[in-house]
């Protein structure tokens, strides 16, 4: 059932999974004899970490970021805040950055910049979403699931004002729900 919230479906939860399970078998292949350190990106990325990490098929370790330009606005603010960091060293690691949606790249960057100081063995991105059109900032993605058009979306992961995570679809999200803001 669609939420009344939303305008259309971008991508069906059977879509999203069939390509998390392609990602899943590339990061497979490209990791194999590595341990990689999965570094999700709370609070989207948490949907799209769990079902990637369920199917690889390579020894991981996760561990969890929390860096947000958002707060609960439509629009980045351009100012990037660090409110949770990871739980170990990542010395000598393969970490693996793993984001629900790329859009400004504003986040991303500093993240990056960020790991770049722990001197880290490599560092590479899975993004479920890439949104270029924004792109305000040069990033580059590894992984990418899909590319997006310039709407607001919501859905598996994804929110507005903490809401719309938990749908099993990207969709877009109706402008007069967020105009409210």
């Amino acid at each position: 059932m669609i939420h009344p919230d939303v305008k259309e479906v971008l991508l069906s939860a059977q879509q999203i999974e069939a390509r998390v399970k392609e990602l899943a078998a590339e990061i497979s292949a490209d990791y194999r004899g590595r341990e990689p350190v999965l570094v999700g990106v709370l609070d989207g990325a948490v949907v799209f970490l769990s079902d990637l990490m369920r199917a690889l098929t390579i020894p991981l370790r996760i561990d969890f970021v929390k860096w947000s330009s958002y707060g609960d606005a439509r629009a980045s603010s351009g100012e990037v805040q660090m409110l949770k960091d990871l739980s170990f060293s990542v010395e000598g690691k393969h970490i693996l950055v793993v984001e629900d949606i790329v859009d400004t790249g504003l986040t991303l960057r500093y993240l990056l910049e960020n790991l770049h100081t722990r001197d880290a063995e490599s560092i590479a991105v899975a993004a479920l979403l890439d949104k270029p059109s924004r792109r305000r900032v040069k990033v580059e993605l590894d992984y990418v699931g899909f590319q997006v058009p310039d709407q607001f979306v919501v859905g598996y992961g994804l929110d507005f004002a903490q809401r719309y995570r938990n749908l099993p679809y990207v969709a877009v999200l109706k402008p007069e729900v967020y105009a409210k803001r």
